[in-house]
């Protein structure tokens, strides 16, 4: 009995990792965006800003902190 429900366990906890890990961030989902667009990335060289600047000349910039991630945008419209 303690097996069954050793495995059962098992698999949830697996299942919940699985999902996690294919969740995508806002700034990861802006990235790859950018990459399929031919966008101008620049990263920091300590890699905690990202800015990106789009062939129309919207720029994004990513800040990552402790405390989460800022995602300014300015568009020229």
């Amino acid at each position: 009995m303690k097996k069954i429900v050793l495995v059962a366990l098992a698999a949830i906890a697996i299942s919940f990792t699985s999902c996690r890990d294919t969740e995508k961030t806002k700034a990861e989902t802006i990235i790859e965006e950018a990459q399929d667009n031919d966008a101008e990335i620049d990263v920091s060289d300590d890699g905690d800003k990202i800015k990106i600047e789009a062939p129309n000349g919207d720029e994004t910039k990513i800040k990552m902190k402790d405390d989460g991630v800022k995602i300014k945008t300015d568009e020229n419209k």
